[in-house]
């Protein structure tokens, strides 16, 4: 994967399949603030999964963070929390 719209979008579908299958912990990990904690090691093996895919050029560039902001929290906005 060369170009940084491929990476954006294997970025966004990496995060996506962390929220599809971990909405009761994202619900969760944001009314109690500890979201990165608490899915740390899905965060963690989603990134593996992208850096192997992205090279370090492009990784540089976060789209994979970007991407876990974008769906796991702004598209949570909705969820009561102290943080907001």
């Amino acid at each position: 994967m060369r170009d940084e719209e491929s990476a954006k979008r294997l970025a966004r579908a990496v995060a996506s399949d962390i929220s599809i299958y971990n909405e009761a912990s994202i619900v969760k990990g944001i009314e109690n603030d500890d979201l990165f904690e608490s899915l740390a090691d899905q965060i963690e093996e989603g990134r593996t999964h992208y850096n192997e895919k992205v090279p370090p050029e492009i990784q540089a560039k976060n789209y994979y963070n970007r991407a876990l902001v974008d769906i796991l929290l702004k598209n949570k906005a909705h969820v009561k929390s102290r943080i907001w």
